[in-house]
């Protein structure tokens, strides 16, 4: 497909007649291939011929793009194909919060969040203490996003289903802020034949002025001392420094710089600055990866100790009574350190520090999915909802255990009749390489495959 002409001739005005002819033959080629694994699950590739993303602890580069539907560990949540430079906004947040042991326990708003990629990302990063709320206005693509986060299988994200707008009702409330904005997309031109379709100059004036009213937003709900990072997946300046010489217009007195985060240069990442933001623009034939922009900078002021208490509207979730709580219990490792609640007919699982949490937040925000989902209870007994087999800390001696071989793992992710003589009466968890897939129901001379609709193969 041939790029756009406006596009092509700005790019020469702005890189030089090399550098734009260098971009342009890039964009026309094959994209890389790229996944970062879940280091709760997995930690090491199963495939030859990759190499490490090297701003990505858990981050590789594949050789050559295998056939991800037909991997069962894919679907056990043990990795997530995400493109390399799409990392780097974790290795920011990492190292802008402070390194490993300073992120542990906070609280990122993701706030143009789905399909997931940087959410579980950021998940990883806070680990099990910390909280993610992942927002996406689309419904359609927020329930790809729930999808995304109870396979991760962490327990620590709320998905929620808001504009932006309604996000302020959330004020000064989170540790760093995250806005991968939507945009025109043009670091997508060699991924998505659509961007290329779609893109015109009308479309990016749309998209700044979108994505400025998003960030203004956003940067409402940061903590003073808080971490903001702005993304998008577009060269055009107008999108990107555009956006962030706007902001130093408005929030220059609330702005500070982030302590410098250490970019190699082998790794061929072009750093900039626009006023107090540190920004990272990613070419594609400079790295492995798609076009990217990314920038950073710290809301002004002292982070305390105390999160501002949110101002609840009405209750949405309902602790479950002290015999449903037993039965939960039972799944769960450190069962001791979980609450339990109702939303609607579906009973959930969260780190007892999470639950107010999740509690006020439910209260002012369209919640879509938070913890884990554990199942509902007939006759004092639990029937699991396919999101707690992925769930880290469940305990697989709660229920009989059965391991397929590859064939029979895919007949079960694509919700077809599975053998019947391998299981026992009852619940089983199904497994594949030890990873948790999903559950099935034996009675008598039927197995009743209870694999999610919603994530089963169809092809």
């Amino acid at each position: 497909m041939q790029l756009p002409e406006k596009f092509v001739i700005r790019m020469q005005q702005e890189l030089g007649h090399d550098e734009a002819k260098a971009l342009c033959h890039s964009l026309q080629t094959e994209p890389s291939t790229a996944v970062r694994m879940n280091p709760y699950k997995r930690t090491e590739p199963h495939w030859d011929n990759t190499e490490p993303v090297a701003w990505s602890e858990q981050g590789y580069l594949l050789g050559e793009r295998p056939s991800f539907t037909m991997d069962p560990i894919f679907h056990a949540g043990a990795y997530y194909v995400q493109e390399a430079s799409s990392q780097f906004a974790g290795y920011i947040m990492l190292n802008a919060l402070g390194g490993a042991e300073a992120a542990h326990g906070k609280y990122i708003l993701d706030v143009c969040a789905a399909p997931g990629g940087k959410s579980t990302h950021y998940a990883t990063i806070v680990g099990k203490e910390g909280l993610v709320v992942a927002n996406e206005i689309n419904r359609s693509r927020a329930a790809v996003l729930a999808d995304n986060a109870r396979k991760w299988g962490l327990g620590n994200m709320v998905v929620t289903c808001n504009d932006s707008l309604r996000l302020t009702h959330v004020e000064e409330w989170f540790d760093a802020v995250a806005v991968d904005a939507p945009c025109s997309g043009e670091g997508m031109f060699r991924k998505i034949d659509e961007a290329q379709e779609q893109w015109s100059e009308a479309n990016v004036a749309m998209c700044a002025e979108r994505q400025w009213e998003i960030l203004q937003n956003a940067f409402k709900t940061l903590r003073p001392g808080g971490v903001l990072i702005y993304s998008t997946c577009t060269f055009n300046r107008s999108e990107d420094e555009g956006i962030l010489e706007r902001a130093m217009e408005v929030w220059e007195d609330e702005l500070d710089e982030v302590a410098d985060i250490p970019v190699d240069a082998a790794w061929r990442v072009v750093e900039g600055k626009v006023g107090v933001f540190h920004t990272y623009r990613f070419f594609p034939h400079r790295i492995s990866g798609e076009g990217m922009f990314m920038a950073v900078a710290r809301k002004r002021g002292q982070m305390d100790g105390k999160r501002r208490k949110i101002k609840s509207r009405r209750s949405i979730v309902t602790p479950v009574d002290r015999r449903g709580a037993e039965e939960l219990g039972r799944w769960v490792k450190d069962s001791d350190k979980m609450s339990f609640y109702a939303a609607g007919e579906m009973l959930y699982g969260c780190r007892k520090n999470h639950f107010a949490d999740i509690e006020a937040l439910s209260s002012v925000l369209a919640v879509i999915y938070s913890g884990v989902a554990m199942g509902q209870i007939f006759k004092n007994r639990l029937k699991p909802d396919g999101a707690l087999a992925f769930f880290v800390d469940l305990r697989q001696d709660a229920v009989e255990c059965r391991e397929l071989p590859v064939e029979e793992a895919l007949k079960y992710l694509r919700k077809q009749d599975v053998e019947v003589g391998i299981f026992a009466d009852g619940i089983n968890l199904v497994l594949f390489e030890g990873l948790p897939l999903g559950f099935v129901k034996r009675v008598g001379a039927r197995v009743n495959n209870i694999y999610p609709n919603s994530l089963r193969i169809l092809k």
